[in-house]
């Protein structure tokens, strides 16, 4: 009798085990609801906002990641300086906002200070594709929150009609403008009124926005007036009042009014950006493009560099296989056809010596200036600055005030427009 008891009792053991195990040996199959939940995290869309007029290559690409994942990749045109982020603001929180955004990269530390775009998680190998400095400028406050697509600095433009080859410093370049510029002639223009462009002097003779410790950048402590802003200021000055600049391009219509004469083919040369290469050659000018020329003290011309990057919405219930696309889109082969599609430049440090690059005149020009170059701030209290050192560069410009006192007063402006928004 305890011979068969103790029988029994083992054919009800062996029983319970096979039935535990008979659940475990779904999951595998992914027939349990574990096995749904993972299967259910991937989308069946990412809603993706491009900007205006920028899109076409996206079909391309969104074909060839659906592909591989499974995902249907959904397009919106919306202008990217302006209204992306002011719709983000109003459709994120609604439910109706994209996966993916488009922003300048200035405007990263406002939007990831409001939680309007996430922070980024990818390895190494793959923020290694591109340049220090436009990760750098993806970052704030030691945090990554975007990958980059293209980035744009100001070159230098000329007619080759009219100059036969870009002088390699600013002294050759001075002295050519002495030699042509007669009546409505000029030799060399730029907006540097304009604080977007005279940073390139400013920077190049050692000021600076907010200094950089370390890739975090200190509000506190400003360099637009200490001795290398002055003595770059002093260098503007020196083109108006001798005369080597027309009044005409001081203020807002200062751009058009440049454009205007380049197009004309009265001016032989002119410091503006990659924006300005195709209506330039609309309009029949022979254009070349090429590094701008080194300053007097033998330093390059450390213009600003804006960065175009793709960014994960903070209110996106998809962010994994977001950040899976944007990863996607930016590598070297995504981003050397965009570059094909669009003209404007990737970061991507392989495609460098690609011929695609390389051998493109205006591409080659704005990759090797984008060495020299410096991201614009992105950290809130930037936009401070620009309203005040316009202000003061128009002064000195005008004859109505010195380097010095102009930028001391600029700079005191606008430390308390920093602490008025605190």
């Amino acid at each position: 009798m305890r011979k068969a008891l103790s029988m029994f009792m083992l054919v009800v053991l062996i029983l319970g085990v096979l039935s535990a195990c008979g659940p475990k040996r779904e999951e595998t199959t992914g027939t349990t609801d574990a096995g749904k939940t993972e299967e259910t995290a991937k989308p069946e869309k990412l809603v993706v906002w491009e900007d205006k007029d920028k899109s076409g290559w996206l079909e391309k690409v969104a074909a060839d990641f659906e592909k591989e994942h499974g995902i249907k990749i959904e397009v919106k045109e919306v202008e990217m300086a302006t209204k992306m982020r002011d719709q983000l603001r109003l459709d994120g929180p609604a439910g109706t906002g994209p996966d993916i955004v488009t922003l300048p990269h200035d405007q990263i530390g406002q939007v990831a200070t409001e939680g309007l775009i996430a922070e980024l998680s990818v390895d190494k190998e793959v923020t290694d594709r591109f340049s220090e400095s436009s990760i750098d400028a993806q970052t704030y406050d030691g945090k990554l929150y975007g990958l980059p697509k293209s980035s744009e600095t100001p070159i230098l433009i000329y007619n080759k009609d009219l100059m036969t080859e870009a002088p390699k410093t600013m002294d050759d370049l001075y002295a050519f403008s002495k030699d042509f510029t007669k009546g409505e002639n000029y030799g060399f223009l730029a907006l540097w009124d304009n604080f977007y462009f005279a940073h390139g002097i400013i920077g190049g003779m050692g000021g600076y926005v907010f200094k950089n410790n370390g890739g975090a950048l200190d509000a506190e402590d400003i360099g637009l007036n200490n001795e290398g802003a002055v003595e770059g200021t002093q260098y503007i000055q020196k083109w108006y009042t001798e005369g080597l600049f027309p009044a005409g391009i001081i203020g807002e219509n200062g751009g058009s009014a440049l454009d205007g004469l380049f197009q004309e083919g009265k001016v032989a040369a002119v410091m503006n950006g990659p924006w300005a290469f195709q209506p330039y050659k609309d309009a029949g000018i022979n254009i070349g493009m090429a590094v701008l020329p080194t300053l007097p003290n033998g330093e390059h011309v450390k213009t600003f560099m804006g960065v175009k990057g793709y960014h994960v919405s903070a209110f996106s219930e998809n962010q994994e296989y977001a950040t899976k696309f944007l990863e996607f889109i930016t590598n070297d082969e995504n981003s050397k056809y965009r570059f094909e599609q669009t003209a404007e430049v990737p970061t991507n440090v392989a495609l460098l010596d690609d011929p695609a690059i390389k051998d493109n005149e205006g591409a080659k020009a704005v990759a090797e200036q984008s060495q020299y170059a410096v991201p614009m701030p992105n950290i809130p209290e930037m936009g401070q600055v620009w309203d005040p050192m316009a202000k003061s560069l128009q002064t000195v410009v005008t004859g109505k005030s010195e380097p010095k006192a102009a930028l001391d007063s600029a700079v005191e402006q606008i430390k308390a427009n920093i602490a008025s928004t605190k």
